[in-house]
């Protein structure tokens, strides 16, 4: 009962929200690359890899040019790159999606690994000075209001930088005529290669989208909350967000609902030293939310028509 109520006092608390909003937010990349890869007809389960990809780039480019805006394009760049190896497998050579996912997804884990311990000399770790990371932005004046401006005004630039995707990515997706097509190549494609819109093109853009996203998740990950880079760091983020885009029901605001409920469960987990509870225990409750995410609403969510079915011109 005690448990209980030092978890129900750390929500009157602004530190517990400030922090949810941060891994909110770096949930909330990955599952918008998501929202609209899946949009467009393309299973996307290597969100994994692609943001352990990033997250690798971010800190070796920032190691090397001691410049985060950089580094954090350099990690956009390498998860576009490992979604355009997904595209190809799966849209022009019409492989299973789930199994070139997770293809990635074990690639980029080998693939990291092997070469942080060539750059460590198996030491496992790089370190990011703080200089170099990405900055915190106290914004003047709003900061300064009880409560809310420590939870939305005292931020990592890069939580800024996903809620500001979030709206773009909703007005893109359902007020314009872009997001109208891509959304018709992931419900009948063949009905939108009648009326001239390439599929292939749409759907190579969304995926190569949702690796750019996934790829800046990472970067927030590295350079922008732990300053460091560690084998396989990005422990089931991926996942998650994928949980949280079928929770979000394919729409970039549900996705966000869900991801703060995730962010939650870390933030509670993260302040362990305030509540005295088995950090075993509450290590494992972003994992048992996604059960129970999952369980209570993947059967009633209805996902695009056409997603994860190969396209061919001429079959119906």
């Amino acid at each position: 009962m005690n448990a209980v109520l030092q978890i129900l006092g750390l929500f009157f608390t602004a530190g517990l929200w400030q922090l949810a909003l941060e891994l909110g937010a770096l949930l909330l990349l990955p599952a918008l690359g998501g929202t609209i890869s899946e949009r467009s007809g393309v299973v996307n389960i290597a969100m994994e890899g692609m943001m352990l990809t990033g997250a690798f780039t971010a800190v070796v480019t920032d190691l090397v040019w001691h410049n985060a805006l950089l580094a954090t394009l350099a990690a956009a760049i390498s998860g576009g790159l490992m979604a355009l190896i997904h595209a190809v497998v799966s849209i022009r050579f019409r492989a299973d999606q789930i199994i070139s996912g997770f293809a990635i997804n074990i690639f980029a884990f080998g693939l990291t690994t092997f070469l942080i311990d060539k750059m460590t000399n198996f030491q496992g770790a790089a370190h990011v000075p703080q200089a170099y990371t990405l900055p915190v932005i106290t914004v003047p004046v709003l900061s300064n209001i009880p409560f809310l401006g420590q939870v939305l005004f005292q931020q990592n630039i890069m939580v800024y930088v996903a809620l500001a995707l979030l709206v773009g990515m909703n007005i893109m997706l359902f007020r314009t005529r872009l997001g109208l097509r891509i959304r018709a190549v992931g419900e009948h494609p063949q009905a939108a290669d009648t009326a001239g819109i390439n599929v292939y093109t749409l759907r190579y853009g969304a995926v190569i989208a949702s690796g750019l996203l996934s790829g800046l998740g990472g970067a927030f990950l590295s350079i922008g909350i732990n300053n460091v880079f560690l084998p396989n760091m990005t422990d089931g983020a991926g996942y998650i967000a994928l949980a949280a885009m079928i929770f979000g029901k394919w729409k970039p605001f549900g996705a966000f609902v869900a991801c703060m409920i995730f962010g939650i469960g870390e933030a509670i987990y993260a302040n362990n030293s305030t509540i005295h509870i088995s950090q075993y225990l509450l290590n494992t409750l972003p994992y048992i939310l996604t059960i129970v995410v999952l369980a209570a609403f993947v059967g009633k969510s209805a996902a695009p028509a056409a997603d994860g079915l190969p396209y061919e011109p001429g079959v119906e």
